[in-house]
């Protein structure tokens, strides 16, 4: 343990870990000279903990120092999903616990730290609690990091932000939802009018340093173009147990029932052969056809689905179930790819290609997740193609090998959206609301004719038959300033972010009210009266359809009687 970690940090990590990781005792002295930082470690390696419990001792001796916290929110922590955010709070509850109590054993006062969990799931009545009373530590997504930007009272309470923590960085880099997390961690420092210490995490990525200019941001650049910034790259070579699991009668383009017998057969035998089984496929369809046909051959209690159409209590409580045990096997989509504490999996099966090296080296290090467990995952190629590519796969990871990140560059749209967001928040000159938006790594190559042309767009709007509309800001071409018209901070709020929107309808179980998910558009109005389907590896019959809801009942285990839904 670092000698600069206060004694009731360093007393309760003593007691309830044997060491501190590589990663762990390379990160702890950068973070608390509040150097930005970037952990790049497999799986298991304790990075959440390494970036937390430094940010954590900077709160305990500020608290004990002053004889409590301002109430002030000091610490904001972002990954990509909303399950992983939750599932951050709760493993928060521990260690502040057992600090407090380290701290009352050497006879100091008691220091409160409050957490907040800011996504779309959280209540109203919460979000308005935090308002009145800022939290230290916010767990939020980047969608919401955006929303709370745009709001007034997410500003008031983002103003104090000292250190920010990009968990999963690689699952986000890639893409535009990343620059526009960019962008958003450029208006957070602004906002703060100081500069944020940055923890990037992430388990697999390549190059490495180009990951860390992204979460830097352009202005944390050296005149080499490195990274002003600690890079504790662990590696990601790990032993690990893989094998391709292939049906006895031949794969062909389109998968035959015979085919997918065999693998319902084989699938239950290796569940059987685990205390508990993860297992992957890559479509919500899947997910609840695989559990179907597995509670069929293992029985219903012991197998459940999840995926991002279920309720949030209902994934959460699949959760629940598999780490307490109660589950053998629970099939899953990307929702539990990251790494929410699920418990101790023994075995991960992956049904077709996972597509990328990233994203099976991420989904099979959910077995054996703990400092020293060994992965053990078995990939089931579902067409002819899908086995070269895993084969493909394989072979990669034996070599060491990773997905090439590419950032991309400066689009326009998102860039669009963030304008409209800060400029409705507050009004800027067009040069420092044009070096803002260059401080984003993914921008900094955003030319000023560009960056003029969008602001035109945006101010003129755009021609119809019936003239002009969507003009939703105001640019003063004289003064050269920039401020968002009326209207500007709900488009903004309720029209950004870079996940498109799907036409779902929601599932309401009678006769309790209960939302129990979503299905797709199509599916609810080809529905009829008495159809029986499923959901959560539940099977529901319809009661009746309506705008943007479907009412359902419980089936009571009978089989469905419609397709699975998309």
């Amino acid at each position: 343990m670092p000698a600069a970690f206060h004694p009731a940090v360093a007393q309760w990590f003593a007691r309830t870990f044997a060491a501190p990781t590589p990663a762990q005792s390379a990160a702890w002295p950068a973070i608390a000279a509040q150097r930005h930082v970037l952990i790049a470690a497999p799986t298991g390696s304790g990075k959440t903990l390494a970036a937390f419990l430094a940010a954590i001792d900077e709160l305990v001796r500020t608290g004990v120092t002053a004889g409590a916290l301002p109430d002030e929110t000091l610490v904001v922590y972002v990954s990509p999903l909303k399950a992983l955010s939750n599932d951050i709070q709760r493993n928060l509850e521990a260690p502040l616990a057992g600090i407090r109590g380290q701290l009352a054993a050497l006879g100091l006062p008691e220091i409160e730290i409050r957490t907040f969990v800011r996504t779309g799931d959280t209540p109203q009545h919460e979000r308005a609690r935090s308002a009145k009373r800022p939290p230290h530590i916010v767990v939020t997504t980047p969608e919401s990091l955006y929303i709370l930007l745009g709001s007034e009272s997410g500003r008031r309470m983002l103003a104090s932000t000292r250190t920010v923590i990009v968990d999963e960085i690689h699952a986000m880099v890639g893409s535009k939802r990343g620059v526009h997390l960019a962008l958003s961690l450029e208006r957070l420092e602004s906002l703060a009018g100081r500069r944020l210490t940055r923890v990037g995490l992430s388990a697999t990525q390549k190059p490495v340093e180009e990951v860390a200019r992204f979460l830097v941001g352009t202005r944390n650049l050296l005149a080499d173009g490195a990274a002003d910034c600690t890079i504790i790259d662990s590696g990601h070579v790990r032993e690990r147990d893989l094998q391709l699991e292939i049906p006895a009668s031949p794969l062909e383009a389109v998968m035959s029932g015979e085919v997918w017998t065999q693998i319902y057969d084989r699938l239950a035998e290796l569940v059987s052969e685990h205390r508990t089984t993860l297992v992957f496929v890559n479509t919500r369809r899947q997910a609840e056809r695989i559990a179907r046909h597995l509670s069929e051959r293992l029985g219903e209690q012991h197998v459940t689905a999840h995926h991002g159409s279920m309720a949030k209590e209902s994934r959460l409580a699949a959760e629940s179930r598999l780490k307490r045990g109660e589950l053998r096997a629970l099939v899953a989509t990307a929702s539990l790819e990251l790494g929410i504490d699920i418990g101790e999996v023994n075995l991960v099966c992956q049904l077709g290609s996972p597509r990328s090296i990233a994203a099976l080296l991420q989904r099979v290090g959910r077995s054996g997740h703990s400092v020293g467990g060994t992965p053990k995952g078995r990939l089931f190629p579902l067409s002819r193609d899908d086995l070269v590519e895993c084969a493909a796969l394989l072979a990669a990871v034996r070599r060491g090998e990773l997905d090439r990140v590419a950032v991309p560059a400066k689009p326009l749209d998102v860039l669009s959206q963030q304008i409209v967001a800060e400029v409705a928040a507050r009004e800027w000159d067009e040069a420092g609301l044009y070096e803002l938006l260059r401080g984003a790594y993914p921008c900094r190559d955003l030319e000023r004719a560009e960056f003029d042309e969008v602001v035109r767009m945006l101010a003129e709007g755009y021609s119809t038959r019936r003239g002009r509309h969507g003009a939703l800001v105001h640019h003063d071409g004289v003064n050269h300033r920039v401020k968002g018209r009326r209207g500007a901070r709900l488009t903004a709020l309720t029209s950004g972010g870079t996940i498109p929107d799907n036409a779902d309808y929601q599932v309401i179980l009678e006769p309790q009210a209960q939302f129990i998910g979503t299905v797709n558009e199509d599916f609810a109005v080809e529905s009829l009266q008495g159809d029986v389907f499923q959901l959560g590896n539940v099977s529901y019959r319809i009661l009746r359809v309506e705008q943007g809801r479907i009412r359902v009942e419980d089936a009571r285990g009978e089989p469905p009687s419609i397709p699975f839904w998309l």
